[in-house]
Formats: structure tokens, C-alpha cells, sequence
């Protein structure tokens, strides 16, 4: 077995000094390690230790630790100058170019070089953990110990699993983790490994929205981030900052390697927004133009004035359009009429408020007129952003009216063509959806799900804390309802939200 984790002897290697090997280096000597740096470029290795160096003593600045803690941390960091120099180290860990086969070729020669218990971990983010420790004699002590950047700032770490990896490797990468001052979440060998295979509805929704033409890049980003689910950035602005170019070959890496599971499935727009140099901020336009690296944010909608002078919310009995009812009552009860009940009078505005359905289905299955009927999301409730939905042959002035009576107490709202499930809706079933099925396939465990995309994708909920907030057979009421309406298998229910919502209890509820 490797060296006790808790030992002041203990030694860690760090290959490669970019940003994300200082990063580990930086986290590692704070923690406690001693540790070796190595970057084949010349002087690469310097200047992270210098940065390391600024980064420490800036932390004690801040109070963060003191004047003895910083000085002895940065007496735990060398510089090595060649790979024999990592012999006698407890963990290696290589943060080099992501090359599969250099990666296994670097690993061949540590086998030769360190003892037989060192753990060989690689903080690889798109490779297979098992492909690469196939290369080497000892397949069993080679683990994913993937970071994220800036590795500092983003406390999680997935600790990931390689077809061989001995359980005695993770535990101790799990250990390590701790000290350095992460949190480590625990994952199988898969595309994605756990945080950027959580992280796939967000995107992958978000793009087919704008594929069907249902919104606009910024409607889909202020539902998401004002509308109640609280993201602080939409799938489109966060494609902008990472760029597209880096984004689009995810979403296309993924659906590839999961043998084209629909549920990744990218949309063709992307690759041609690729072509295009349209990558977003480092180019100045991507799904945003940018001016001086600011956003240009399209002009808000004027709202209309016109009020009518009753509106029809149904159906009757159903908990959203009583929600939405309610709202409209306390809003605008006073200044028009409100009904409820089997059918509308002949001068009411319709408004439903479906799960999973879209507008023009809605009017047609209740039997109102579609060309006044308009659909408002009821997801989230409706003290932030609201959605309004028209079908397919919405008058405008109806459209008009509704829009005057969902903004009349100043909130804002935003106005989208026929959707099943909106557009929080499908995101945000989406992305239970595909955690519910990391749960199913045994890849993590519910709570480590939760604490991947919290912490490293800064979302406000874990997907199944969504799931539960909302109400497992909600989710999937909606997901059987795009099902049905599509016939797409991107929308099946995965089986451990299906049995879950049957049973009535919560996502995170464990195989007996």
C-alpha cells in the first residue's frame, strides 16, 4: 500500500505546470505535502513555482493562513529536473497535453522509475481512465484524479474509477483530496466522467430549444437564470465563455462516446457556428455579440398597455392552472375578472398553465379556441420571470393582452413559440433525467451527484435535489409528456426516476 496520506514525509508528484498542475502543486503544498514539480518545456517549471510562491504569501495577506504556514509551504515545493527524481514519491499525478498515447508512455516510464504501491493518477477531464492505465504493467494503482479550473477557487475533485483501479488507490486519492482542502466525489470510468456528464441537459436542451426555433439564445439564458431555477448563467452564456470551439467538441465527444445516446444528442447548428468562428467572447459574437467584452443584451419586449376584460384559467382542478389563477387573482383580480370553471365566456382570453404539453395540444384536448388561448409556465410559481407561451395560431392582440396581464405588477416575462414543457421545464427535466440514469448505471452515488454539479458546475441545486424540489412524478409527467409528443428517446424517463416517482419517495432513495 502506498505511504500513510497523514505522514509529514509524504511526497507528491506533479507532471506538467500548466494552469491546472500549478493549481494541484499550490493545493498540495498547503495542504501539508511535500512536492515535486517536473514540465519537460524549459523555465515552465520556474515560473510555477514562482506563481505558487505570489499565490501562498498572498493567502497569508489575506489572513487565510499564517506568516510560519505560508513560509512552510513554500519550503515543501521543488523542482525537479528530470523523471528519475520521483522515485520514493507516494502519488504521481501528470496534468500534461490530453494525449492518450503520451499519457500511457509517460506512465510506463514512472512504472520503471517509482515504487510499486505509488498511485499514478491523471487529471485527464476527456480520456478514459482504463485506456490509459492499459499501458502500463500495473493497471490496478492508476486512478482519474480529475480537478477543475481554477483548481483553488473549485473545491471538488472526482476520483475516478479505471476498469482495474485497485479500491485501496481511490480511497487513499479520496484521503489526499481531504487534506488538500477538497471535495472529493467518487465516479466510475465514463465519458464525462460525473460532473460534465451531469452537466449535459443544461447544454444539450438549450440548443435543441433554439434548433426548433421555440427562443432566442437570450430567452432561453434569462428564463433559466430569472425564471425561478436560479442559474447564475444559461446554457448560451456559459457556451460563450468557455467557447465554442471548446463546448461544441464536448457535446460532440460525449454523444460519440456513449455509442449516440440521444440524450447527449448535439444539434448541426453548432458545428456550422464552429466553422463560422462564431466561439463567443474571444472572438467578440458568438450566440451574444460582445462590445469592449461586454454582452449586448437585445432590447427588452415593450409591454402593452390593453388589458381585456376577462381571463379564462383551466382547467378547472388542475394544480397549475390553480396556481396560476391564484396569482392572477392577487395581481390583476381587482382591475378584471378571473374565471374558472368547465369553459370560458365568449370575450375571455384562455390561459393554461400544462406540464409537459405544449399550448396548441392544450386548447385542442380542453376544446377552447387556440387562437385565443395562450400557456404560462406554472414550474416555478410565478414570483420571478414568466414565461407566456402562444400556439400555433395565437391571435397577436390575445398575445398582447396576456403579456399586459402577466407584467401588470412590473414582473418581467418573456414570450416563446409552442414548446412541450417550456423551456425550465425540458431543461430541467433533462437534467434529472440523465442524473437519475448516473444513479441507475451505478456511476456515483445520488449524494455524490449532487455535490459534482454544486460544486464544479456552480448550479443552485444538485440535479436530483431539482428532481426532489420539484416532485419525482412531476419530472416525469413532463419527460412522458414530451415523450409522447415527440416519439423521441431522448425523453424516456430513466427506470431510477420511473420507479422512484411510482413509489412516491425521494430520488435520492437508495437500491435496497
Amino acid at each position: 500500500m502506498a505511504k500513510d496520506v497523514n505522514s509529514a514525509s509524504y511526497t507528491i508528484g506533479v507532471i506538467g505546470t500548466g494552469t491546472m498542475g500549478r493549481g494541484i502543486a499550490q493545493i498540495a503544498v498547503a495542504g501539508g505535502f511535500h512536492v515535486k514539480m517536473y514540465d519537460a518545456q524549459d523555465g515552465a517549471a520556474r515560473k510555477a513555482e514562482e506563481f505558487i510562491h505570489r499565490m501562498i504569501n498572498r493567502a497569508a495577506e489575506k489572513g487565510q493562513m499564517t506568516e510560519a504556514e505560508a513560509a512552510a509551504a513554500n519550503g515543501r515545493l521543488a523542482i525537479v529536473e528530470k523523471l528519475a527524481d520521483f522515485a520514493g514519491c507516494g502519488m504521481v499525478v501528470e496534468a500534461i497535453v490530453e494525449n492518450l498515447e503520451i499519457k500511457r508512455e509517460l506512465f510506463r516510464e514512472l512504472e520503471g522509475i517509482c515504487d510499486k504501491d505509488t498511485i499514478l493518477a491523471s487529471n485527464t477531464s476527456s480520456l478514459s481512465v482504463t485506456q490509459i492505465a492499459a499501458g502500463c504493467a500495473h493497471p490496478d494503482r492508476v486512478a482519474g484524479f480529475h480537478f477543475f479550473n481554477p483548481v483553488p477557487l473549485l473545491k471538488v475533485v472526482e476520483v475516478v474509477d479505471g476498469q482495474m483501479t485497485a479500491p485501496w488507490v481511490a480511497d487513499k486519492l479520496d484521503a489526499i483530496a481531504r487534506k488538500c482542502g477538497h471535495d472529493p466525489v467518487r465516479t466510475q470510468d465514463t465519458p464525462g466522467f460525473l460532473v460534465n456528464h451531469a452537466g449535459r441537459g443544461l447544454y444539450t436542451e438549450g440548443v435543441r430549444i433554439l434548433a426548433e426555433s421555440i427562443a432566442e439564445p437570450h430567452q432561453v439564458d434569462d428564463v433559466l437564470r430569472e425564471g425561478g431555477a436560479n442559474f447564475r448563467m444559461g446554457p448560451f452564456e456559459l457556451m460563450d465563455t468557455t467557447g465554442l470551439d471548446v463546448s461544441g467538441v464536448v457535446m460532440e465527444s460525449i454523444y460519440e462516446q456513449f455509442y449516440q445516446e440521444q440524450r447527449f444528442k448535439p444539434q448541426a447548428f453548432i458545428r456550422n457556428r464552429m466553422a463560422a468562428g462564431l466561439l463567443g467572447r474571444k472572438t467578440g459574437r458568438g450566440f451574444y455579440v460582445y462590445k469592449d467584452d461586454k454582452k449586448v443584451v437585445p432590447a427588452a419586449r415593450p409591454v402593452p398597455k390593453d388589458l381585456p376584460d376577462s381571463v379564462w384559467v383551466g382547467p378547472d382542478g388542475d394544480d397549475g392552472a390553480g396556481a396560476l389563477a391564484a396569482f392572477l387573482t392577487a395581481s390583476v383580480g381587482e382591475r378584471l375578472k378571473i374565471e374558472t370553471g368547465a369553459k370560458p365566456s365568449a370575450r375571455a382570453i384562455c390561459m393554461v398553465a400544462p406540464y409537459g404539453r405544449d399550448a396548441t395540444m392544450t386548447a385542442l384536448d380542453l376544446k377552447i379556441e387556440p387562437e385565443r388561448t395562450v400557456a404560462v409556465d406554472p414550474l416555478f410559481g410565478f414570483a420571478g420571470r414568466r414565461t407566456l407561451m402562444t400556439t400555433s395560431v395565437t391571435d397577436d392582440g390575445v398575445r398582447d393582452m396576456a403579456h399586459a396581464v402577466l407584467a401588470v405588477d412590473g414582473g418581467a416575462v418573456t414570450i416563446i413559440h409552442d414548446s412541450p414543457g417550456f423551456i425550465a421545464q425540458r431543461v430541467i427535466a433533462t437534467i434529472v433525467n440523465i442524473s437519475a440514469e448516473i444513479a441507475q448505471m451505478g456511476i456515483a452515488t445520488p449524494e455524490d451527484i449532487n455535490k459534482a454539479v454544486r460544486l464544479g458546475l456552480a448550479y443552485p441545486q444538485g440535479p436530483l435535489e431539482f428532481g426532489d424540489s420539484i416532485g419525482p412524478a412531476r419530472i416525469h409527467a413532463i419527460l412522458t409528456a414530451m415523450h409522447d409528443f415527440y416519439g423521441d428517446p431522448r425523453y424516456r424517463p430513466s427506470p431510477w426516476l420511473t420507479r422512484r416517482a411510482r413509489l412516491g419517495v425521494s430520488l435520492m432513495t437508495p437500491e435496497s
